[in-house]
């Protein structure tokens, strides 16, 4: 069977409780996505899943779950456990799954709130989070490697999760500067296969644009099962904001919410 053609790649992005869990500009990660997808030629359809919405692990090769308060979390908990058969499924048929704050804490095993309620995850990242005294708030720089390639993730911390990873997950990457997933074991999100989680906000995918285009690579290979032409683009201007909130962080930052 022939490839496709370029104007024929097609992906399909599950956003998750899109009006309960999206806070702190979370939307922006999808536009970035679907930009930089279309700019290369590839349609990305975006279809929200919300309560009682089922769900087919067949269908979506990209998932993004995003932040919210405990009580937005506490709604979507018990809707969440009924999807989690295909949440699961989605996971290990190789699905590329973004989940941030309150979103990454639910993909987890437990969230237990500060009023010591327990409220499961789904269990596609193993993490267990437990809510804290103090709240983490303040931007983040934070040092990860991922194909191949050392780079560096910006974005902005706003919770009060303790987040700690078990044997099978590995954190996507060290802070710099910024609390990250505890405050204490100086790691920053989780990473289980193609499942990304972790505490950035921002919004994530427009600050690391490298970052996107490696969600919308990995997610092609779900897809498709080949390497798909993915023409670089011109991130010169990205780049150079990139940079800057590189330096004004590593100047202003640093004492402000500590260093790694």
């Amino acid at each position: 069977m022939a490839e496709p053609t370029a104007a024929a790649y097609t992906l399909t992005l599950a956003h998750l409780y899109p009006e309960l869990m999206s806070t702190y500009g979370d939307r922006g990660n999808l536009l970035a996505l679907q930009r930089r997808a279309a700019w290369r030629g590839i349609v990305l359809r975006i279809e929200p899943i919300g309560l009682g919405v089922p769900l087919d692990p067949d269908r979506y090769d990209l998932y993004f779950f995003g932040g919210g308060q405990d009580r937005e979390q506490a709604v979507v908990a018990d809707d969440l456990q009924r999807k989690g058969p295909a949440l699961r499924a989605a996971a290990a048929g190789g699905a590329v799954m973004l989940a941030i704050c309150g979103g990454y804490q639910l993909l987890g095993h437990e969230f237990r709130t500060g009023e010591g309620a327990a409220l499961p995850g789904v269990g596609v990242l193993d993490v267990r989070t437990v809510a804290g005294a103090r709240r983490h708030i303040g931007n983040v720089i934070v040092r990860c490697e991922l194909d191949g390639a050392v780079r560096t993730l910006v974005g902005f911390e706003n919770h009060s999760g303790q987040t700690y990873l078990g044997p099978g997950a590995r954190p996507l990457g060290r802070v710099e500067v910024g609390a990250g997933n505890n405050g204490a074991d100086g790691t920053e999100g989780a990473v289980c296969g193609d499942v990304y989680g972790c505490y950035l906000h921002g919004s994530l995918l427009p600050k690391n644009p490298w970052f996107a285009d490696h969600l919308l690579r990995r997610a092609l290979v779900r897809r498709y099962g080949v390497a798909v032409p993915f023409p670089p683009l011109d991130d010169s201007l990205e780049e150079r904001a990139h940079q800057a909130v590189l330096a004004r962080v590593r100047t202003v930052g640093r004492a402000a919410v500590g260093v790694r």
